[in-house]
């Protein structure tokens, strides 16, 4: 929260100011602005991309997009939903050009060299990995609705700027995807109840 004179500004609000001051050239407000969001904007090209090993890299370049074109900026909408629209974009441009490039690999058996390469025991690890698989298991569009409203908090207006589309389509992918998760965990629950009983 930041003050301006007798009023307080919400986070979004502060955020927003933040990055018109860096457009007008403040090295401070930039350090603020990035800051404040790269969290967000790590956590969503995570998501986006089902590459956790690349959100950083992917948040890397929403940020050198987003510094890069600042002068655009004009405040009319909040900053972070901006930036996300940004970093929506850096990760689309992320998957194409992956898409476009042959990989190899000198294992015979690539899946099970890439399961043992992924940290264990860590706290929280298991149910994080039980989380993504939950959600890689949306489609596309209402993974992002659900992820940007839901885990990052943003409004359902700034969600649909973000993802470009209407509110009431967000809404729609939110609910849906809520309905696919409550489906998934009731199965998933039932699933152990057989294994426990078969034991």
């Amino acid at each position: 929260m930041r003050t301006i004179g007798n009023r307080t500004l919400s986070a979004d609000e502060s955020i927003t100011a933040w990055a018109l001051a860096a457009r007008a050239g403040d090295p401070v407000a930039v350090e603020h602005f990035v800051r404040a969001l790269h969290r967000d904007v790590v956590r969503y090209v995570a998501h986006l991309s089902a590459d956790p090993q690349a959100a950083d890299d992917l948040a890397q370049d929403t940020f050198l997009r987003a510094l890069g074109s600042l002068h655009r900026f004009e405040g009319r909408s909040s900053a972070r939903a901006w930036l996300l629209s940004i970093a929506r974009r850096a990760v689309i441009d992320s998957l194409r050009h992956a898409a476009a490039r042959p990989r190899s690999s000198d294992a015979a058996d690539w899946q099970t060299a890439v399961e043992r390469a992924q940290p264990r025991g860590l706290p929280g690890f298991d149910d994080g990995v039980a989380l993504l698989d939950l959600l890689a298991a949306l489609p596309g569009d209402r993974r992002e609705a659900f992820v940007l409203t839901q885990m990052m908090g943003l409004p359902y207006a700034e969600a649909a700027l973000v993802s470009d589309c209407p509110v009431g389509t967000v809404r729609s992918r939110v609910a849906r995807a809520r309905a696919t998760l409550i489906a998934l965990l009731a199965e998933a629950d039932t699933e152990v109840t057989a294994e426990r009983a078969a034991a």
